[in-house]
């Protein structure tokens, strides 16, 4: 907290977020001779932006950047934090005082951990193998795809209308999906078996089947037991890559002796994992499977400055995925500019991705949906690395007051569906907390469950305000709906690229004059039948 505090006083939030960025495209300058393709496999091309992925997803991020802050709140501390050699000397450039052997120390005994957490890898692999010799239920899902990182409200979850605004029935109805398959596989387990247009949706333990057959089981003994040996003696020699990454190789391993067979034909991944692409793609795709990186949300962009666009956030420039699913022109941009011209995107449209069974609560009147953002407590946002301050209670509390005062004066509903569930949200402000929890007593606000699917709650609305940049927006524009961004603050640029086209409304009184400008349909009270 003080350290946050040392950074905005100096005028210098951005200090964290460049640090960030140069991580994400900073070469480790390691030769490309000493990755070894016994262990990266078909990943060899990509070796050391492999490298760089993981170390971004296992040791940059929030646990840095508290390191980060944690030395500039104490005046004359140095950062002590397990990072690579060449990451050291990217902080001390950026003005930090480092503690090299605290330091070194501290990366060897993490690297030592994850070459032992490699090790028991290899040994769960083969048990698994051994426990599933005989099992050939992968076999009998036939051919199927597999999503990544979904959790229970992202599986298919018909209201009374039959419809389900999730990812999977999402990819049902898209013309790119691969035809005749015969399963659709995720790994939350303890579900239901379920099915969307006859198609069944099947839980399973992993995006990668158990070894199966005593040829395959010895193939990966025997590569473990060399992969081990080749990554410890490189611990000692100093080539730490091998011993950091050995958990991901025995994954990439266990593709490589699969039967072709047995593996999904498309392989879906979404942007909550966006930096790191796992090796064991590389093997799969190798073999066959198709891998698939869609958008699930549009709000990726930094905010556009006074001075001009910022650069990029932090972990895009790093990816490499072969497709990318797209909302938009504007997001096959963004794409194109974290990865260069040659990035394979596909504008798809909006979407579909959490929902629940529940319906929307019935109202009377016009209805105004409304979608905002959960500030964090301070503590949490400290260490997001954040360097220009709009999702703050101030903000937000600003913005569900001036929308619920203009609808209430215009004669409007106002359907308010929060990010997350505030009821005993731990992450969430708590004087955002206290005005949300008034808010709700209001007369013309509704609030609405969270899990609800936004497109059921834009389809009971006459129209949309949103705080930006969220994708609500853009899903209101998709359905025909009037749709804007609020801004109370006025710290929004009216032409950011990151609203997609749609127009930023500034304060309440260029809020009052949009919803006057929105015609009006007449009630059916007003209505004279002649």
């Amino acid at each position: 907290m003080r350290g946050y505090r040392f950074l905005k006083d100096s005028e210098s939030l951005s200090r964290i977020a460049d640090i960030n960025r140069a991580l994400t495209t900073q070469p480790l300058n390691i030769k490309e001779k000493c990755y070894s393709k016994y262990i990266f496999g078909e990943g060899i091309g990509q070796a050391a932006l492999v490298c760089r992925q993981y170390l971004l997803t296992r040791v940059a991020g929030l646990n840095l950047n508290r390191a980060l802050l944690y030395a500039l709140g104490r005046p004359g501390s140095s950062v002590v934090y397990y990072l690579p050699p060449e990451w050291r000397k990217s902080i001390r450039n950026q003005g930090f005082k480092i503690a090299p052997f605290r330091m070194a120390l501290l990366w060897q005994a993490f690297v030592g951990i994850m070459l032992a957490y490699g090790v028991l890898k290899i040994a769960k692999i083969i048990l698994n193998g051994i426990k599933t010799a005989r099992d050939q239920s992968t076999q009998k899902l036939g051919r199927y795809v597999y999503f990544e990182g979904l959790v229970p409200g992202n599986l298919p979850q018909p209201c009374k209308d039959g419809r389900s605004h999730d990812v999977i029935s999402w990819y049902m109805q898209w013309s790119g999906r691969i035809s005749d398959i015969e399963a659709i596989c995720h790994s939350v387990i303890g579900t239901v078996p379920k099915a969307v247009d006859g198609t069944r949706v099947v839980p399973v333990k992993s995006a990668i089947p158990p070894l199966s057959g005593l040829w395959p089981l010895m193939r990966f003994l025997a590569w473990g037991i060399g992969a081990s040996t080749f990554a410890l003696v490189g611990f000692f020699m100093g080539r730490w890559w091998h011993a950091l990454l050995l958990n991901q190789a025995a994954l990439a391993a266990q593709v490589r002796m699969q039967n072709p067979e047995r593996l999904a034909k498309d392989y879906l991944f979404h942007n909550s994992g966006w930096i790191y692409r796992p090796l064991w793609t590389y093997e799969a795709e190798k073999r066959g499977s198709r891998m698939t990186f869609y958008f699930y949300s549009a709000n990726c962009e930094a905010f556009k400055r006074p001075d001009g666009y910022p650069p990029l956030p932090y972990g895009f420039q790093a990816m490499n995925w072969p497709h990318y699913l797209v909302w938009d022109e504007y997001q096959s941009d963004f794409v194109r500019r974290a990865v260069g011209e040659t990035a394979n995107s596909t504008v798809v449209g909006c979407i579909w991705f959490h929902c629940s069974a529940e319906d929307i609560p019935e109202f009377s009147g016009r209805g105004v949906a409304v979608f905002d953002v959960t500030p964090h407590r301070s503590s949490r946002y400290r260490i997001l690395g954040v360097d220009f301050e709009v999702y703050v209670p101030k903000t937000c509390i600003q913005f569900l007051h001036d929308i619920q005062q203009v609808t209430k004066d215009a004669g409007y509903t106002m359907l308010w569906k929060s990010k997350r569930k505030l009821k005993n949200a731990s992450l969430a402000h708590p004087a955002y907390l206290s005005f949300a929890e008034r808010l709700s007593r209001y007369e013309n606000v509704i609030t609405i469950d969270p899990d609800i699917s936004a497109y059921r709650v834009i389809e009971a609305s006459k129209l949309v305000i949103s705080m930006p940049f969220t994708s609500t927006a853009l899903i209101a524009r998709e359905l025909g709906k009037p749709s804007c961004y609020y801004d109370p603050t006025g710290l929004v640029q009216k032409d950011d690229r990151a609203a997609h086209g749609i127009e930023i409304i500034r304060g309440p009184e260029e809020l009052t004059h949009w919803l006057k400008g929105i015609p009006v349909e007449p009630r059916i009270s007003e209505v004279i039948v002649t």
